[in-house]
Order: C-alpha cells, then structure tokens, then sequence
C-alpha cells in the first residue's frame, strides 16, 4: 500500500526556518512529480511548490518564491520543502503529493499533512 509520511512541521516565530520532509513508500518514487500544498483554516487548498521526477525542474507560487525550496532525494525516496523567512500568513497544514506515474500521469497520492505554525 502506497503511502507518503511528512514530518518536521511545528511552531516557528516569524521569520524562522522549517525543513518539511516526505518519504514515500510502496511507489517507484523517481516517476512521480512530486508536489506540497497547504491549507489553511477557512481557505482552498493551495499548491506551494512543485518537483519534477527527474532532472529536479521546480515551480513554486507566487506566495513562497524566494523563501522556500523544494528538493527530492530519489535514492531515499524524499522530498523536502526548505522553508525560509516564514511569515504567519505561512500558517497551514502541509500536504505532500505524489502525482504520477510517468508517461501515464492518473493517480495522485497524498499524505496525510503537517502543521506548520508561524507565531510569536
């Protein structure tokens, strides 16, 4: 059974720094584009960066471009989000997602979210 294990939110002041990390498991990891959303209280869900399966080609939003980075690590089937400058409207619970497989792109895993929190 496939699933993705994110770890490493919590409480940051703003300003701070949070590493997100997802493991995926059961899945040829290197064929999915893999993706973080968040979501806050009361809002949409919302894409937040974005990882290619291979060749590492990455799109962020409009919101998080120059604070954040997404990296992947295939060998260790990992995906990071390197979240820097937080700032509280950063708030959400973060969502990894595994979108895929490659050339057929019709199944979206999902996490089940961490909380990411940005406070002082």
């Amino acid at each position: 059974q496939v699933r993705l294990a994110e770890s490493g939110g919590g409480l940051v002041q703003p300003g701070g720094s949070l590493r997100l990390s997802c493991v995926g498991s059961e899945l040829t990891f290197n064929r999915y584009t893999m993706k973080w959303y968040r979501q806050a209280p009361g809002k949409e869900r919302e894409l937040v960066a974005t990882i290619a399966t291979v060749g590492g080609r990455t799109t962020y939003g409009d919101s998080v471009k120059g604070r954040f980075a997404i990296l992947r690590d295939n060998a260790r089937n990992t995906v990071y989000l390197q979240m820097n400058g937080l700032k509280p409207e950063d708030t959400a619970v973060y969502y990894c997602n595994a979108h895929g497989p490659f050339p057929s792109w019709e199944i979206d895993y999902w996490g089940q979210g961490t909380q990411v929190t940005v406070s002082s």
